[in-house]
């Protein structure tokens, strides 16, 4: 797990034994239970050679080893070979699964969102913790985006249009509509009270907008 993290993708541990680790994509990895992998899951489900992350021109390549029991890429089948997209999560039989962020995604490690609340967001894992509980598995690509983008304005209601605009992207925010946004906002309210039923993190202010109340660690 070496390279320069400003210059090379990620790939990073969620669900498994290997929660939390990091890979810099710089070169060849070879992920499975044999010893000489680069990325070594010490579970029986993975094949001793069960894939390989290529670093090419066009971005990082996925391939499936011919292991016994599967690799998925959001949750499809990996057949052949798949350039991987800012986001994507790569599961590993049944053991592990991974999460790829680009190189510009990338901030301090120790870069979290309003860390003295009880949500915290970590924007390089995306990974967030609910009263020092991690989120797991973690929050979709999208989900994510919408907390993000509530916690840079934590306090304060943010316009409906502008949260989607935000989360979105310019160019993706046109065809979202609001019954798309209230179902994200629907779920993300339900993974946050699977851990903490009690605060209503993310607030509907009618006629205003959508506003995140995170109140201070309980010590």
């Amino acid at each position: 797990m070496d390279g320069n993290l400003e210059e090379a993708p990620l790939f990073i541990g969620q669900t498994g034994p290997l929660k939390g680790e990091r890979w810099v994509l710089n070169k060849i990895l070879t992920i499975g239970r044999e010893l000489t992998c680069e990325v070594i899951i010490p579970d029986r489900q993975v094949s001793r050679f069960h894939a390989r992350l290529t670093p090419t021109p066009e971005g990082i390549v996925l391939e499936d080893l011919g292991s016994k029991n599967g690799v998925h890429c959001n949750g499809t089948p990996v057949v052949g070979q798949v350039t991987l997209q800012d986001g994507d999560t790569v599961q590993i039989a049944l053991a592990q699964q991974f999460l790829y962020l680009t190189s510009d995604a990338t901030v301090p490690l120790s870069d979290f969102e309003d860390a003295s609340g009880r949500l915290r967001l970590d924007q390089r894992s995306r990974m967030v913790w609910v009263d020092n509980q991690l989120i797991d598995p973690p929050l979709s690509a999208l989900q994510f985006h919408v907390l993000r983008v509530l916690s840079d304005h934590r306090g304060q209601v943010v316009d409906r249009q502008q949260l989607i605009s935000e989360a979105w992207g310019e160019e993706e925010a046109v065809g979202v509509s609001d019954q798309a946004l209230d179902a994200l906002l629907r779920r993300l309210r339900d993974r946050i009270a699977e851990i903490d039923p009690a605060q209503p993190y993310i607030m509907t202010v009618r006629g205003h907008g959508i506003r995140l109340d995170n109140p201070p660690i309980i010590e």
